[in-house]
């Protein structure tokens, strides 16, 4: 790789015949997440050099998170979804290694995790594929706190709780005031919900157990990277049912646990097994962890916000279109958006051709098309580079003849 000229690297997409995308969608999976910047790109070349023990390097990493999150305990993950996994599976199985071979199957585990209605989405199959069985409560517009106290029992291994999704629901304090009263842990997805960076200890901070954070989004860590904090228990456990354990009792590298009497013996490869994350990526997500904290946060609002109005303004001149800028969104992340409305009857067309017709063109350009159906399209400002917002304001023009 090193002998590679900066010129092929760089059209590395082109020699794959795959089209690069102006992405206003902001932090997509499936758009490759954010861009690494070079500190981050050269400290994974550098892990790349050498063989490392995979627990001594997640140990070291762990430290760091914990510090940075307030944590007892800090693992780096293949992604918030991993992160969900395993911190489910190490509710339900805790330290016991006969429960964590036995996992996807929970007959006689506790396997329940109770999930207020309004925070259900598909992103909790994360939860469902390490074994667990969703239990939910309330109604999509409330839930009150006896629904929840009422729905735990003898198989509730945890409760779930959806980072900014709150104005329907029971807060954070409430579902962990009743949750631990009964001895029962919470476990937050905080996947997206950075900026703002004060999130990276706020839930910690508000009790929860067990909170999962992507790290390819606003952290610009690699795409392949997550973050699971909490207790130092759980983290354990989650440890142990995610690395190689092709191991033996005698020469294991955490053969003191068994000593301790903290293990009976070390379990066989765990439900997240498949979830493996490389040295690369462990090294990768913790510079970019370290630098996050030194981004400055109201210079990229910034430029987020100067593109957004440049775009908004644009569009402002196409007759059939409405747009504005939303600040802060309805979920109040600190994230401007460009909201477009397509009126079919002026257009003569409908959202979803637009949002198709641009991802058709040359270059491809990717929108939020979740409110498609409702006629709205949204841009996001997070993975726009310089010249993207006059592209896309030219798109629209042609596309709509204005």
């Amino acid at each position: 790789m090193h002998s590679l000229k900066r010129e092929t690297l760089l059209d590395i997409y082109e020699s794959l015949g795959v089209k690069k995308v102006i992405n206003a969608r902001g932090y997509s999976t499936r758009l490759g997440g954010s861009l690494m910047v070079p500190e981050v790109v050269d400290a994974m070349r550098g892990a790349a050099g050498s063989f490392v023990r995979i627990e001594d390097l997640q140990e070291a990493a762990g430290k760091v998170i914990a510090e940075i999150t307030r944590a007892e305990a800090g693992y780096v993950t293949s992604g918030a979804a991993a992160s969900l996994t395993l911190g489910m599976a190490a509710c339900m199985t805790g330290l016991d290694p006969v429960k964590m071979n036995q996992l996807p199957d929970t007959t006689g585990i506790k396997n329940e995790v109770i999930i207020q209605r309004a925070h259900r989405n598909d992103y909790d199959h994360a939860l469902r594929a390490a074994g667990a069985q969703i239990i939910e409560v309330g109604f999509n517009y409330a839930t009150y706190p006896y629904e929840l106290e009422r729905a735990i029992g003898e198989r509730t291994a945890a409760v779930f709780f959806l980072a900014g999704n709150s104005a329907r629901s029971l807060t954070l304090e409430e579902v962990v005031d009743i949750a631990h009263r009964w001895d029962v842990p919470v476990i937050v997805d905080a996947a997206a919900a950075l900026p703002p960076a004060e999130n990276l200890r706020a839930f910690i901070a508000g009790g929860a157990d067990l909170v999962a954070i992507s790290g390819g989004k606003h952290i610009k860590g690699p795409q392949a990277s997550g973050i699971l904090c909490g207790r130092r228990d759980l983290i354990l456990a989650a440890a142990l049912q995610h690395q190689d354990m092709d191991v033996f009792p005698e020469t294991w590298t955490y053969r003191h646990l068994m000593r301790d009497g903290v293990l009976q013996g070390p379990p066989h490869h765990g439900i997240g097994r498949g979830l493996k994350i490389g040295k690369e990526e462990i090294v990768g997500l913790i510079v970019a962890l370290k630098l996050y904290l030194k981004r400055d946060s109201k210079l990229e609002l910034a430029d987020w916000m100067r593109q957004i109005e440049m775009i908004v303004h644009g569009l402002k001149k196409i007759p059939s279109l409405q747009a504005q800028v939303i600040f802060p969104q309805p979920s109040d992340q600190p994230v401007p958006v460009a909201q477009i409305v397509v009126d079919p009857a002026k257009t003569g067309t409908t959202a979803h051709s637009v949002v198709n017709a641009l991802q058709e063109g040359e270059p491809m350009i990717c929108v939020y098309e979740s409110f498609a159906a409702q006629d709205t399209i949204i841009i996001f400002p997070e993975g726009l580079q310089d010249g993207d917002a006059e592209i896309i304001i030219s798109r629209f023009q042609k596309l709509l003849k204005a």
